[in-house]
């Protein structure tokens, strides 16, 4: 009995220490600021292109009216602010500065407002136009929600290089808790969607039988890239589709050992890449490919990017001649 008790001891000791280690463990925002450069250019382009007919989704005469939003939306509790910005010349200027938002975002100015604005407004659009939401807005939420919790402007951001040029004193921007909780929390959330991606998929036979992807390249609404020569060589549509199977249930598990990680995020690119270039999908693909970078190493980025430093002021002292008698005198001269 006490080597029983002994061992759910150590057992119960190494879980506690291993859960506080996977979520309070500080860690450079580079990782951190990689994911909101690029999410927030995404979220810039994908409600851009809203700009091309904005009345028609977001205006009092839209496709979409109020009391079919209402009817669509009557068993939960979504609501927008962009019912009140309808007016003609209320809605372009709203959206002139949600763009703005986001693209402060992107480039790190003002982060950790632009941040949490970006959420409120990536939402916003969501629950306005409810049946024009796909994937990309989906995933543009969940990483909008994620950067605004951590520091995402630590690293990688226009906020550190202003406050490296303007500061008499070299910030530095040291490894955060706050900055680890974000890239876990985007990396969990992705391994929750591959694997019930997976396991979801596993309900159809077409998955079981190899001949999935066949539908997707031979459905004209999705086709960007003919793939129908695949037609000729079935054990290539057999081979493509297994794979995808197996690598979206086994993410969760082989994404986070050391071995296995580089491999798994490697798959990840023509993947989403294929999604984006055969059918039609481009924006999601790049989109999931720019979540799949939280898994990349903080210390692989830092050197990747080479974020230029600049050169540390350097204080130096110089000799003055003293006036008449007094002793000579040293003073500050900042270079």
């Amino acid at each position: 009995m006490e080597l029983l008790s002994n061992y759910f001891r150590e057992l119960r000791s190494a879980a506690l220490d291993g859960w506080d280690r996977f979520w309070f463990t500080p860690a450079p925002a580079h990782t951190l600021g990689l994911v909101r450069i690029l999410a927030g250019a995404m979220m810039f382009y994908t409600h851009l292109v809203w700009t091309l007919d904005l009345d028609a989704f977001f205006g009092s005469q839209s496709w979409l009216d109020h009391a079919a939003v209402a009817a669509l939306q009557a068993d939960s509790s979504a609501w927008s602010p962009l019912w009140l910005c309808e007016p003609r010349v209320v809605l372009p200027a709203v959206h002139l500065t949600a763009l703005i938002v986001f693209a402060c975002l992107s480039l790190g100015i003002w982060t950790k407002t632009s941040s949490i604005l970006s959420f409120v407004l990536v939402v916003s659009y969501a629950h306005r136009a409810p049946l024009a939401m796909f994937g990309l807005d989906q995933i543009n939420a969940l990483l909008a929600l994620y950067l605004a919790i951590g520091p995402a402007g630590d690293a990688l951001s226009l906020d550190h290089w202003r406050a490296r040029h303007w500061s008499v004193v070299e910030p530095q921007a040291p490894p955060s808790v706050g900055a680890n909780i974000s890239i876990r929390l985007i990396q969990l959330h992705l391994c929750v969607i591959y694997l019930f991606a997976g396991l979801s998929k596993l309900q159809g036979p077409a998955w079981w039988n190899g001949s999935a992807l066949w539908y997707a390249f031979a459905n004209l609404e999705y086709q960007s890239l003919d793939m129908t020569w695949t037609a000729h060589h079935p054990w290539l549509i057999n081979l493509m589709s297994h794979t995808v199977l197996v690598w979206e249930i086994s993410y969760v598990a082989l994404v986070w050992p050391r071995l296995t990680r580089p491999l798994v995020l490697a798959m990840a690119v023509p993947l989403h890449m294929g999604i984006a270039l055969c059918l039609g999908m481009s924006t999601f693909g790049l989109v999931m490919l720019i979540a799949n970078v939280a898994f990349v190493d903080p210390a692989l980025i830092a050197s990747m990017v080479r974020w230029r430093q600049s050169e540390p002021r350097q204080i130096r002292m110089a000799r003055v001649p003293a006036p008449h008698s007094r002793p000579t005198t040293q003073v500050r001269i900042r270079r």
